[in-house]
């Protein structure tokens, strides 16, 4: 059993060499392509660049992405903590002792400079002390380009740990996924106003959406084959509210920032 495992490994391990990102070696299963408040369990390990970041307790406070293998992208708004707070890799059940996790210390958090206190350019890059091991149940998620075009309808989904219910402030226990409509830019500001600006991008107001303790987690849209990040969980509701969108930073905005810093901080 051990080599046939070591073989998958070195399998998994070329076919994500070859395609770089995005592609899940358990392929996610979305119903209605509906209901994290009126969401679903995933199938476990099907989306493998989910993170969980977590206290010096192991409590879960937020959620983020894996895009490569010493790099995580959250929201700036969380404040992840280097030398005390961690990431958690390979999640599914958080009460579980049986999943192969990766718990990764923190050594730096970078905010994007235009990052402000009304929640403008929500986005920080975290790299980890150590590289993410990757294997089938973590890899990375593609990053959308800076030209890149999400049309309001398409759908696509959001995934974390964040509140499963309006009646309860718990976290959920087992990671939830949700599909979601990309809302366009002068609808969203209709309903938000001028606290909508071009970084960010929104989804939901269609029965679902992110709530407290998703923040930071990733808004994927598959685009061909692999599925990409195209929004970070931002700001929304206070009360959840299931009519109104969710606003995720836009990856997209940010994606030249994103390189930039990966390349002057290896």
């Amino acid at each position: 059993m051990a080599s046939l495992w070591a073989l998958s490994l070195l399998a998994f391990a070329s076919s994500v060499s070859a395609q770089d990102c995005g592609v899940p070696a358990v392929p996610p299963a979305v119903k209605d392509y509906n209901r994290i408040i009126n969401g679903e369990d995933a199938v476990p390990h099907s989306w493998p660049w989910q993170v969980s970041f977590q206290d010096s307790r192991g409590s879960h406070f937020c959620g983020g992405s894996l895009i490569n293998e010493n790099w995580v992208i959250t929201a700036a708004h969380c404040s992840v903590i280097p030398n005390s707070d961690r990431a958690v890799l390979g999640e599914q059940n958080r009460r579980s002792d049986e999943e192969d996790i990766q718990t990764i210390d923190i050594v730096k958090t970078i905010a994007h400079p235009e990052y402000n206190t009304e929640i403008s350019t929500d986005v920080a890059l975290v790299k980890l002390k150590n590289p993410a091991i990757i294997q089938p149940h973590v890899s990375p998620v593609c990053l959308s380009c800076l030209n890149d075009i999400f049309p309001e309808g398409l759908k696509c989904v959001t995934t974390g740990w964040g509140r499963p219910s309006t009646s309860s402030m718990a976290s959920a226990i087992t990671l939830q996924q949700v599909a979601l409509p990309i809302v366009g830019e002068d609808v969203c500001k209709q309903l938000w106003g001028s606290a909508v600006t071009k970084s960010m991008i929104c989804a939901g107001s269609a029965g679902a959406s992110s709530c407290h303790g998703d923040s930071g987690g990733p808004l994927v849209c598959q685009v061909g084959g692999p599925w990409h990040l195209v929004g970070i969980v931002s700001w929304g509701s206070s009360s959840c509210n299931i009519g109104l969108p969710a606003v995720y930073s836009r990856v997209s905005y940010v994606r030249e920032w994103i390189d930039s810093i990966i390349a002057s901080n290896n």
